[in-house]
């Protein structure tokens, strides 16, 4: 780990005073930027799509589950897979926490992937999940948006993803990727794609990751190897020297 000089109190004031300007610019650059993803066109969703639920067939209007703003999350599991990805379960670990406040403020927040909904159900319980989590199958959804590549895709070693952005880096040609995306439902019960995000675009819902960037450490992914993983796949804690 990088170490950094010790100095007085007063010298680490000024120099957290100087960070704390550039934290404070940073902070009204996002604000703007937010505003501006507020601000986006949106398209109508014009497709009917069919999702395998817990209470039986949805479509994508039902899982509005009487709110008008639905949050996506497209996390990684193949129908042909036993687990969902690791990386995938590092992000539904962050749903939880704010799915409880945030259904109360007209958003709700459901998981979507393509394997079937038993092992969803099973995979859900394994981790200890209590969020909505449905399967669209290997219908059109997943494809739609970004999420999914046919075999002729992966074979080729091209795919099309966060807008064409990510084409033949080989961390991302799969048949399936992470992603979030966002709808609007109006009172006429029409449904609109108001944004996406893919790939590092995630990274600003990694709660964990941004506790770690207030660390002396960080995140240092090269010191933790396989890094995150199932909650239930790490080693046991070393006992704390504190007693």
């Amino acid at each position: 780990m990088h170490s950094s000089k010790t100095v007085s109190h007063d010298e680490w004031i000024a120099a957290r005073l100087a960070l704390l300007d550039k934290e404070k610019r940073h902070m009204r650059e996002g604000d703007a930027l937010a505003a501006e993803r507020r601000a986006l066109p949106w398209v109508k969703v014009e497709k009917a799509y069919a999702f395998d639920t817990a209470n039986g067939p949805k479509s994508l209007s039902e899982l509005f589950d009487g709110r008008s703003q639905l949050i996506v999350h497209h996390l990684m599991y193949a129908p042909e897979w036993s687990a969902a990805c690791p990386g995938c379960t590092f992000q539904a670990e962050h749903i939880d926490g704010p799915a409880t406040h945030l259904d109360r403020h007209d958003v709700r927040i459901v998981a979507v992937s393509r394997a079937p909904l038993d092992k969803l159900m099973a995979y859900k319980a394994r981790m200890g999940w209590r969020f909505e989590w449905v399967s669209a199958g290997d219908g059109g959804f997943s494809y739609d948006f970004g999420v999914a590549f046919t075999d002729d895709d992966v074979a080729k070693g091209r795919i099309d993803y966060n807008f064409g952005t990510i084409v033949t880096d080989a961390r991302y040609v799969d048949r399936d990727l992470p992603g979030v995306s966002v709808f609007y439902q109006d009172a006429a019960g029409e449904v609109f794609h108001t944004y996406s995000t893919y790939a590092r675009g995630l990274d600003a819902l990694l709660g964990a990751n941004h506790y770690l960037d207030l660390t002396p450490e960080g995140r240092n992914d090269s010191a933790y190897p396989n890094w995150p993983r199932r909650r239930d796949e790490y080693e046991p804690a070393a006992p704390s020297s504190q007693g």
